[in-house]
């Protein structure tokens, strides 16, 4: 865990804030899952979104889904701790409850894009910013077309943002390669969890 240079700003009384980034099809979401089943001490936040649900996904527990004017409102009131748009729709981490956890003790999971990683990378410097990144470049390629949630030209701008995406790796202070799930799962607890 990185510690803010100085103590005056209180940033190490807070508990790690690890932000999970990573081209759209590379597993980012089947990693944290994993990650938080073999550890109770982590919490995940929930971001909030304005697309639309996919099956099975819950609102309140996948995203908080809210429409374009609540998620607008959110930003201008300042209760976003990052947000951004991509590929179409706009995320965004609220960010009240991630800072009560964190000051409660409890480490701290943002699974969020490249863009929301900046922001946060600039709104609280002692993260630990982390790039799941595919094994190659034709594995991503076949995850995202073997999904088959999206449209042919939706499909097509997550791959164009996805290609873009992995020119970022360098922005990261740790980059994981996701070739197996569990492996990459414990390679991220140990950046946050202390033994």
């Amino acid at each position: 865990m990185k510690n803010s240079a100085g103590g005056a700003t209180g940033l190490d009384q807070l508990a790690p804030l690890l932000v999970v980034s990573g081209p759209s099809g590379v597993g980012k979401s089947t990693v944290v899952a994993q990650a938080l089943g073999l550890s109770p001490k982590l919490w995940l936040s929930v971001s909030a979104t304005t697309r639309a649900p996919r099956e099975g996904e819950v609102d309140g527990v996948s995203y908080s889904f809210v429409s374009d004017s609540e998620f607008v409102q959110m930003v201008e009131s300042g209760h976003m701790l990052e947000w951004a748009q991509y590929a179409g729709n706009k995320y965004g981490t609220p960010s009240a409850p991630v800072q009560a956890r964190r000051e409660a003790g409890v480490p701290v999971i943002l699974e969020i894009e490249v863009q929301g990683a900046r922001q946060v990378r600039e709104s609280a410097p002692d993260a630990t910013l982390v790039f799941i990144a595919p094994p190659s470049i034709g594995e991503l390629d076949a995850r995202l077309r073997g999904r088959g949630t999206e449209s042919t030209d939706a499909l097509s701008a997550r791959l164009e943002i996805a290609h873009e995406e992995l020119a970022a790796m360098p922005e990261f202070d740790h980059v994981l390669v996701n070739a197996d799930v569990r492996a990459t799962a414990m390679a991220l607890l140990d950046l946050c969890i202390d033994p």
